[in-house]
Order: structure tokens, then C-alpha cells, then sequence
């Protein structure tokens, strides 16, 4: 066990002191962002929509209604009904619920293991992080887009794996910025310190560096949320995405447009505004938490 000095622990009060005012002014700043404050109502309501609203609305979204079939919003169906006659706005918010859980669970990996795999490169340094970071060069010259579609293809897709492919082939942006992010934070005072104290790498990677790069690292996920749920999109528009008759809002678009020249505007509006405005908030929110952490700087 490493003895602390008076001095240290002096250190340590200043730092915990220090550290909640500038934790409080970047919420502040977030919240009095027009913006973030949009972002979080914008996602909230199409949560609420996609999780709370079945429950409002318990319809099927497999049920086929062989009388209604291309039906256009009625009493009875609020958003119609598609080719087969199924209701179109529970499929609407079961697709919801695809994109959104498969969407954040893969930001939420690719960030784990991006932000891990950056925090040993730029700690480690020297020959360790060229090699490291001569891995990440490789695997950034594989087209993203190919290795989807060859994976997807390969393999019977369904919302785990589909995680798995989107998780394991998004993560290098997050290491890039971690691992230059820790090449600076590595050579401040208190890192310094904390090893003359006799602190282990360990202690360093979990107590000094992950704390001062998570500012960072959340606006990249959440970016990353937002690129997961366009590539489910894109590979359900391209037909690779989960397997019919599981609804997505990429796979509901796909199908729309054949139907682009019949006037049937109830399939093609409500899946693409449902996924801009689910972008549109993502991106708004990573605007006002990026422009909080700079103004906290």
C-alpha cells in the first residue's frame, strides 16, 4: 500500500473539489443549449413512441387484414396499412425499437472496446502503440460498407449479431481519438505524480486518463449512435438487414419506394421522418455536449 504525504492528500481534496464545479458547469452549459435541450426532447419523444406507444396501441405488426390492404390512415389504422395489410404504425414502432436498441447497444461496444484499445496504446507508447496504431491503419482500409454487406451475408442475421458486425466494425475512430487524447493527458502533472506515488498503470488508465477523456469519448458515441442506426437503415434498404417479417425503418423505406408513383404517401413519409428526427436529435445533443466541454475549457 503506497503511504500518502500530507501534500498529497492536499492534492487529492483539490482535485475531487475542483472537479464537481467543472463536472456542474458542463451540464449547465448543456442544458442552456438550445439545442441539447431539443436534442433530449426530440430522442425522448421517439423512445416513448417506439417503447411506450405499443403499449398504448397493443395492434400487431404482423397481423395481415386481407380486406384492407394499401389502406390509407383511417380510424382504425392512424398510419394505414402496407402491401399485405399489415397496421403500419405498429410496425412503425416495433421498427423503432430494432434501430434504436441495436443502434445504441453497438455505439455502446464499439466505445468500450475502442476506448480501452486507445487507453493501452497511449499509455504504452514507443514500439507497443506503433504497433497498435499500424493495426488500426490496416483495418481502416477495409471498406466499412463491404465488410457489412460480406458479414451479413455470410452469416443469418438477426439484432445480436447484427450488433456484433456494427460493434466490431466501427471502433477505430473512438481508439484514434482516445490514444491522441492520452499521448498529452499522459504527460500532465498529476499523471506524473500519481506515478512517482507509485501508482500502477492500471491506477492510471481507470483513475487519471479515463475520467479526463469521457467528455470526449460520449460526444463520439453518441455520433457513433447515430451512424449505427444509418447503417441498419442502409443494409435493411439494400435487403440485408433482419430477416422479414421483422419490421426496421430501413427495410419499410425499401419497400415504400416501390410504391413511390401511387400516391401512397402514409408508406413512405412516417419511417423517414421517424429516422431523420431521431438523427437530427442525436446530432443535436452531441452539438450542445461538445459545445459544453468547450466552453468548460
Amino acid at each position: 500500500m503506497v503511504s500518502q504525504t500530507p501534500n498529497s492528500l492536499i492534492l487529492e481534496e483539490q482535485t475531487v473539489f475542483e472537479e464537481k464545479p467543472l463536472r456542474s458547469r458542463t451540464w449547465r452549459a448543456f442544458w442552456r443549449h438550445p439545442l441539447g435541450l431539443a436534442g433530449v426532447i426530440g430522442l425522448t419523444s421517439i423512445v416513448l413512441f417506439c417503447f411506450v406507444g405499443p403499449l398504448i396501441y397493443p395492434a400487431s405488426a404482423y397481423a395481415t387484414h386481407i380486406n384492407a390492404l394499401m389502406s390509407p390512415p383511417s380510424a382504425q389504422f392512424p398510419l394505414g396499412t402496407d402491401d399485405l395489410g399489415r397496421n403500419y404504425l405498429a410496425r412503425l414502432m416495433l421498427g423503432g425499437q430494432v434501430s434504436l436498441i441495436v443502434g445504441f447497444a453497438a455505439a455502446i461496444a464499439s466505445m468500450i472496446i475502442g476506448v480501452g484499445y486507445g487507453l493501452i496504446s497511449g499509455l504504452a507508447g514507443g514500439v507497443v502503440d506503433a504497433i497498435m496504431m499500424r493495426i488500426i491503419d490496416v483495418l481502416l482500409t477495409i471498406p466499412t460498407l463491404f465488410v457489412l454487406l460480406f458479414l451479413d451475408a455470410v452469416f443469418q442475421p438477426n439484432a445480436l449479431l447484427l450488433t456484433i458486425i456494427l460493434a466490431i466494425t466501427s471502433w477505430f475512430g473512438v481508439t484514434r481519438i482516445v490514444r491522441s487524447e492520452v499521448l498529452s493527458l499522459k504527460q500532465r502533472d498529476y499523471v506524473e505524480a500519481s506515478r512517482a506515488f507509485g501508482a500502477s498503470n492500471w491506477h492510471i488508465m481507470l483513475h487519471e486518463l479515463l475520467p479526463n477523456v469521457m467528455g470526449t469519448v460520449m460526444v463520439a458515441t453518441i455520433f457513433q449512435i447515430a451512424g449505427s442506426i444509418i447503417a441498419i437503415a442502409t443494409l435493411s434498404f439494400l435487403g440485408l438487414g433482419l430477416p422479414a417479417p421483422a419490421p426496421n425503418w430501413g427495410e419499410m423505406l425499401s419497400t415504400s419506394m416501390n410504391y413511390m408513383f401511387q400516391n401512397a404517401w402514409w408508406l413512405i413519409y412516417p419511417p423517414g421522418i421517424a429516422l431523420l428526427w431521431t438523427l437530427l436529435s442525436i446530432n443535436f445533443i452531441s452539438e450542445a455536449l461538445q459545445s459544453a466541454l468547450d466552453t468548460r475549457l
